[in-house]
């Protein structure tokens, strides 16, 4: 069976990097990318076709949400998960709405991430 491939969305190249270690390890996801500018992002998803994109919603520049709308609506769009440092209800709902599967704290676990990823994809 192929590696689940995966796209990471975060304004901050560590917390990019950080998650690249974490989830490239794993024998059955494969990061095919990540970034943090809102329109670039979109465009390589749309490109790479990835299984899953974790992405975080808080944002500078106040897209998280317009980006997830965005990527929802891709023909044969991706699983979407919010993994954010500072949940709120009123952004969980709304993410939600804008059509995230999930919404995690970044603060879990490399294993219980992966299995999340892996329910993802079993849906």
């Amino acid at each position: 069976m192929n590696p689940a491939k995966l796209y990471i969305v975060d304004e901050h190249p560590g917390v990019r990097a950080a998650l690249v270690e974490r989830l490239g390890r794993a024998a059955n996801l494969q990061v095919i990318g990540h970034g943090g500018e809102a329109g670039l992002v979109v465009r390589e998803i749309r490109n790479g076709q990835p299984d899953v994109v974790l992405l975080e919603v808080k944002r500078k520049d106040g897209m998280g949400l317009e980006i997830l709308r965005q990527l929802a609506s891709l023909p044969n769009a991706p699983h979407l998960a919010v993994l954010t440092s500072y949940p709120t209800k009123w952004e969980e709902q709304a993410a939600v709405r804008a059509g995230a599967e999930c919404y995690l704290l970044k603060e879990i676990d490399s294993e219980e991430l992966i299995k999340t990823i892996a329910n993802l994809l079993a849906k």
